[in-house]
């Protein structure tokens, strides 16, 4: 695991250097649009495609998803009431409310991948796509834009924003999986060497997203809650709501490691359109994916304590 994270991490200063020095004056902001457009509308896609294809899909596809669902519901609940006990604006609750939601794919995935095996992949995206993706873009969303600082009148559904390529690819995989429809040799060559960009571009673009600027001591107790909520008492109920379910001990193991990833990044996007306090999500995010090279190790341990793994 150590090792694992040290290199990811290698690969994040890489995006972290960018940053710093501009190559060809390409800021991090131009750098980090182009190849995240790349994944989300190429290389995950494929990726998804690939995977769940040949994925076992099947009752404990919803047991990911009610795994997924319930971690976040609590982490919700422990931060609306840490939000009203210590009486922080609307606008940082909002934002502390988004900052539950786990970084699954972009750091999760290729954690996952590295500590388990290729099977780690299908955890990964089942419970983004079965649970942490559908639940933000629905619950999620309509939550947080009730602390928006003004009123918003939404130009579209939230449902709308299950209408992407990662959902369309999930959607067609789990249609030629249950159907039993075996992929040609040269399109699952193309979707193999696709899907071997992912992970490097998205530890890469990650380190791009890190933004050092918005740190403030001001803010650096809210951060902590959401730290301790996000990091340390969302995977511990997780592992409690994974006794109670027929899952292998493995695949559980790989699910609550997966939730106890880091802030995701997608959430500044949402914290900007609501107008709630976005340097107070790009801190935490910044500082629990700092935090997940000693959180993740430590909850590997408990793993191994609990014999799942």
């Amino acid at each position: 695991m150590n090792v694992t994270l040290l290199q990811m991490a290698l690969v994040m200063a890489c995006g972290v250097v960018w940053q710093l020095f501009k190559p060809a004056g390409l800021t991090a902001e131009q750098t980090r649009l182009v190849l995240t457009s790349v994944v989300y509308y190429v290389l995950l896609p494929a990726l998804i495609l690939d995977v769940l294809w040949t994925a076992d899909i099947g009752v404990h596809s919803l047991q990911y998803t009610l795994l997924g669902i319930g971690s976040l519901i609590f982490c919700m609940l422990c931060i609306w009431a840490i939000g009203r006990l210590f009486k922080y604006s609307r606008q940082s609750l909002g934002a502390m409310l988004l900052a539950i939601f786990p970084n699954v794919t972009y750091l999760g995935l290729p954690v996952l991948e590295q500590t388990f095996g290729h099977w780690g992949r299908s955890v990964a995206i089942q419970i983004d796509l079965f649970a942490t993706s559908p639940f933000l873009f629905t619950i999620g969303l309509m939550v947080v834009s009730r602390y928006s600082s003004e009123v918003q009148t939404p130009s579209k559904s939230f449902l709308s924003y299950l209408n992407a390529p990662p959902f369309w690819a999930a959607g067609l995989a789990v249609i030629l999986n249950i159907n039993g429809i075996s992929g040609a040799d040269w399109l699952v060559g193309v979707l193999q060497k696709l899907a071997a960009a992912v992970i490097p571009l998205m530890l890469f673009s990650l380190g791009l997203s890190l933004n050092w600027r918005a740190m403030k001591l001001v803010n650096l107790p809210t951060v902590l809650w959401v730290t301790v909520v996000k990091m340390c008492l969302m995977p511990a109920f997780a592992l409690l709501l994974a006794t109670q379910l027929t899952l292998e001990n493995d695949h559980k193991a790989a699910a609550i490691l997966d939730l106890a990833m880091p802030s995701m990044i997608l959430g500044i996007v949402f914290c900007d359109r609501f107008r709630l306090d976005t340097g107070l999500y790009a801190m935490t995010v910044t500082v629990t994916t700092a935090l997940s090279l000693l959180i993740l190790p430590f909850w590997y341990e408990q793993l191994h304590c609990w014999q799942l793994l």
